[in-house]
């Protein structure tokens, strides 16, 4: 069986393993105890989007608050809760991913349901700090149509599971990566740090980059695939890949979020989630100006409980032993980007605009990148 292209379970071709790190049993944060993700998708004629939603735990995260950290990496994007995830250094809600023009429904979305589970929000409590990622997904969206709503995120949120379906579901469904298809992206990492072993878990929606910036394990693919494109005598045949579109600005975006049972501190995830843009950079990007990179890292060994007069911490990893978790997050997050493109089917959309899928696109996918070594 060549390196360049694995098998899953399934018997179904799959992205090259990044790395030498072994991934969880799942490939996928939810190999990460506890954590849970749900997709909602809309996908009828010109509306092709939805709402992805990450759960940190089973119980209520305003009651149990999760340690978690963010970095901007590009600040081109309209995420909601993140000036409080900063200050306070921790989740009050599930993680919710949708397209730009979704992010108000869906954080309305999240308030109700958050007074739902206690009517004490906003009134004898403090309000709720809902927390939306989003990208552009209007190539392929009409997005000016405003589709998403309060339902869909109560859908993605009843839907969350182990099983994490991939690729042009929920909040990828819409979504574009390297002029081909992306979306939804998973991957897990597990090392060992201080005599104990840790999962990372990373999830991505991937919405970035022009064709040929696209590296895969090393392998400059995306060069070879446009010079192909742009020798093709059919036009119809070049479909996305045509050079006239490759050329244009990268004004995508990407959501990176990562997920560990280390017990770290906000402090300490802060510094975890800025590696997930080695990852991203390994496939090529180069956070463009109109590129909305941002990543968020969150722990869940331990809660930090709403009622507390004083919160009782586990022994924190030290410092000096994160480096086995900072690899395991660029090799999870560079490993969840090729997860999209390859777990992706393709989408037609708004306009007739279509995006093929990577592997409908490159049938010899895995002979080109032999030639690529």
């Amino acid at each position: 069986m060549s390196s360049i292209e694995a098998y899953d379970s399934r018997g179904s071709a799959s992205a090259p393993h990044i790395g030498v790190l072994p991934s969880g049993p799942l490939n996928s944060i939810a190999d990460v105890e506890g954590v849970s993700v749900g997709h909602c998708t809309l996908a009828e004629g010109a509306i092709q989007t939805g709402v992805s939603v990450i759960r940190p735990h089973p119980g209520d995260p305003f009651i149990d608050k999760v340690p978690a950290a963010a970095s901007v990496i590009n600040g081109f994007g309209k995420s909601v809760g993140l000036v409080q995830v900063e200050e306070l250094g921790t989740l009050e809600t599930p993680i919710a991913l949708t397209n730009t023009f979704g992010v108000a429904a869906v954080a309305q979305a999240q308030i109700r349901a958050a007074i739902r589970a206690d009517s004490r929000i906003g009134r004898a409590w403090p309000t709720v700090n809902p927390l939306v990622f989003e990208c552009n997904d209007g190539y392929l969206n009409d997005i000016q149509a405003l589709a998403i709503g309060e339902q869909h995120f109560n859908d993605a949120y009843a839907a969350a599971s182990t099983m994490v379906a991939g690729g042009s579901v929920g909040a990828g469904r819409g979504m574009s990566c390297f002029d081909l298809k992306g979306g939804i992206g998973n991957a897990s990492r597990v090392v060992r740090a201080a005599g104990h072993d840790y999962t990372v878990g990373a999830l991505v929606l991937a919405n970035f980059g022009r064709l040929p910036m696209l590296v895969i394990d090393g392998h400059a693919a995306g060069r070879m695939l446009a010079e192909r494109a742009a020798n093709a005598k059919d036009a119809a045949a070049a479909n996305s890949h045509s050079a006239a579109q490759t050329a244009n600005p990268e004004q995508g975006s990407m959501i990176m979020i990562v997920a560990t049972d280390a017990p770290l501190d906000a402090r300490q995830l802060k510094r975890l989630s800025l590696r997930a843009a080695a990852g991203l950079a390994r496939t090529g990007s180069v956070y463009g100006h109109g590129s909305g990179d941002i990543a968020l890292a969150f722990s869940t060994p331990y809660t930090v409980p709403h009622l507390a007069e004083y919160i009782e911490l586990p022994p924190l990893l030290a410092d000096q032993h994160m480096d086995p978790l900072f690899r395991a997050c660029a090799d999870s997050v560079e490993q969840a980007i090729l997860d999209a493109l390859w777990s992706a089917q393709s989408v037609t959309g708004r306009d007739g605009h279509r995006r093929l899928s990577l592997r409908e696109s490159v049938p010899d996918l895995a002979q080109l990148l032999k030639h690529t070594s």
